[in-house]
């Protein structure tokens, strides 16, 4: 399994801090791709980044409240066309909404609304909520965050998933029951986000995450 040392930095990553994200895995994962990361709980530093990582566990209510002082900042990444990568909570995030949000008794909750669509909950009752595991990766769209994963395997622990209002903007799915997108991504691709967790996702999450420092790097 390569590392750091043996793949020169290609790119400045920085990390939210909004208060819910898996940040110490998420870092070292990047940092094995090759990037050079910032953790940063302040929007300016979004500004000169080669990429930013949106990460996230937890609600979808509380992710927006915390993440609320970052919003104008993670637009104006999205409209520089800079890559934007929200990672699990991080990926809910980039929907307009969520039915977590109602369900808990919040009301509606607006998300980033950089890729339109919604959070839905898993509905079949013979399925275990949350999906938890191993599961496939099936590619639908060409994008450079999937080179290489197609029929691979990633570890989600999650009970909601996207439901973008366009198909197109699923990059890649999973069975669980049924099909559900487990990568999404705006029309131009530089805003997306994964379900699973590539950084517990061994190999699978290393050539993802390596992918993502390459798109940096190439920006």
């Amino acid at each position: 399994m390569s590392t750091q040392s043996s793949r020169e930095t290609a790119a400045d990553v920085v990390v939210v801090d909004y208060g819910l994200g898996n940040l110490r895995s998420v870092t070292r994962g990047l940092e094995r791709a090759g990037a050079r990361v910032a953790v940063s709980d302040d929007p300016d530093d979004l500004d000169d980044a080669d990429g930013v990582v949106l990460p996230g566990v937890g609600a979808f209510g509380d992710g927006m409240e915390n993440a609320g002082p970052f919003r104008d900042a993670l637009d104006e990444v999205a409209a520089s066309e800079t890559p934007l990568f929200g990672i699990c909570l991080g990926m809910q995030m980039l929907l307009d909404t969520s039915e977590e949000a109602d369900r808990e008794g919040q009301g509606d909750v607006d998300g980033l609304g950089l890729v339109p669509g919604t959070n839905v909950r898993f509905d079949d009752p013979s399925l275990k909520v949350p999906h938890m595991g191993w599961n496939e990766l099936h590619v639908k769209r060409e994008h450079p965050l999937v080179e290489g994963v197609d029929g691979e395997y990633a570890y989600f622990v999650h009970s909601y998933y996207a439901d973008p209002d366009d198909n197109g903007h699923v990059v890649a799915t999973t069975d669980y029951g049924a099909d559900f997108p487990s990568i999404v991504a705006n029309d131009d691709g530089t805003v997306f986000g994964t379900q699973f967790h590539p950084e517990k996702s061994g190999e699978t999450g290393l050539r993802i995450l390596r992918n993502f420092v390459d798109l940096c790097a190439e920006s």
